[in-house]
């Protein structure tokens, strides 16, 4: 009995190993990540690597006062000499 069901075991899990989904290989997969990471409406989502732009990451801007002098305040403004 034992060997019965041995059997049928191995020939059921063979039947389903041969009946198993292969994948198809994507050479493609690489090239069309940057057209798929947009929006709904159609502009590109910034949460992606390739969507970035170093300009928009780091922004140069420079704080200043109503008079239009720069602020001290700010660590771009100050003097590098002096460390404070």
């Amino acid at each position: 009995m034992k060997k019965i069901i041995l059997i049928a075991s191995l020939l059921l899990a063979f039947t389903g190993i041969s009946f198993a989904q292969t994948t198809p290989a994507k050479a493609d997969a690489k090239t069309t990540t940057a057209a798929t990471h947009t929006k709904k409406d159609g502009t590109p989502d910034k949460r992606f690597k390739e969507n970035k732009d170093a300009k928009a990451a780091k922004p140069a801007t420079t704080h200043t006062k109503k008079d239009g002098t720069p602020d001290k305040r700010f660590k771009e403004n100050k003097d590098k000499k002096s460390g404070k």
